[in-house]
C-alpha cells in the first residue's frame, strides 16, 4: 500500500442513538451535510500516578511511570448551516415547525445527557493509484465515532461577519453500533459496498480506515436509517 495523505474533510453524517447507544432505525433518524469548517477530536487522558522510592539520603532507588487512562475524545464541530434537524439529533432539543409542518428552527432548552448520536466523517485522500483505470472511483479516510453524548451548542455572536456555530460533545465506550446500519466499506474483491466487516469493540471510542465507498450525498435534511443492523432487528 502506497503512502497516502488526508486532504480535505468532505462529508459528515450523524445518526440518532437510543439511551443504550444503539442506532434508532426508521425515517428522520439520520442527517448528512458538508457545510462545516472543522471537526476537532481532542484526546481526553487522565495522567497516571507515578510511583517512586527514595532512600533516606535522597537517592532515588526506583521509579515507575504511571499509566495514563484514556477517557475518550472531546469533540468540537464548527459548522456554518443552521439546520434544525442536525441540532435536534445531536443535542436532543426540539425542532420548531412552521405552518406547513416543515422545520424552521429549534429551541435551546437543556443539555440532554440521556440522548446520543453517532458521527461519521469522510476525508479525501490524495496519493498514487487511488482511482480505477477508467478514471472512476476514489479513496477516503473514514472516521467513525459510534457513541457521542452530552451534545450542546457553544457561544453564538451574530454580527457583521460570517457566523459559525460550535457543537461540543464527548465520546463514550460500549453501545450497540455493531457493524452499523450503513454500507461504508468494500466487502469483497469486486468492491461491493457493505457494512463493517467486524463490529466496533466495546472498549473503543473511534474507528478509522481507508475506503473506496463514496460518502453519502449531503442533502441537509433528515435521512432514513434502514440498512445493516436495522435489517436484522
Amino acid at each position: 500500500m502506497t503512502c497516502q495523505f488526508i486532504a480535505n474533510a468532505d462529508t459528515i453524517r450523524v445518526t440518532r442513538l437510543d439511551s443504550c447507544g444503539r442506532p434508532i432505525c426508521g425515517v428522520d433518524n439520520g442527517f448528512v451535510f458538508d457545510c462545516f469548517a472543522e471537526l476537532a477530536m481532542n484526546v481526553n487522558v487522565e495522567d497516571g500516578e507515578d510511583v517512586e522510592y527514595k532512600a533516606a539520603n535522597g537517592r532515588l532507588c526506583a521509579f515507575k511511570r504511571g499509566c495514563p487512562s484514556f477517557r475518550g475524545y472531546d469533540l468540537e464541530l464548527t459548522f456554518h448551516a443552521v439546520s434544525p434537524e442536525f441540532i435536534e439529533i445531536t443535542t436532543g432539543n426540539p425542532v420548531v415547525f412552521g405552518f406547513d409542518g416543515q422545520p424552521i428552527g429549534y429551541d435551546d432548552c437543556t443539555i440532554q445527557c440521556h440522548t446520543g448520536f453517532a458521527l461519521e466523517l469522510w476525508a479525501e485522500v490524495i496519493g498514487e493509484d487511488l482511482c480505477e483505470a477508467d478514471g472512476t472511483g476514489g479513496q477516503w479516510i473514514y472516521f467513525l465515532l459510534p457513541w457521542v453524548t452530552n451534545g450542546y451548542l457553544g457561544d453564538l455572536a451574530p454580527g457583521s461577519e460570517a457566523v459559525s456555530l460550535t457543537l461540543s460533545g464527548a465520546t463514550r465506550t460500549g453501545g450497540g453500533w455493531g457493524v452499523g446500519p450503513y454500507d461504508v466499506m468494500p466487502i469483497n474483491a469486486g468492491g461491493t459496498a457493505g457494512p463493517l466487516l467486524t463490529p466496533v469493540g466495546q472498549s473503543c471510542h473511534r474507528r478509522t480506515f481507508r475506503t473506496s465507498i463514496e460518502p453519502p450525498e449531503p442533502i441537509c435534511d433528515y435521512v432514513p436509517v434502514t440498512g445493516g443492523v436495522c435489517l436484522a432487528s
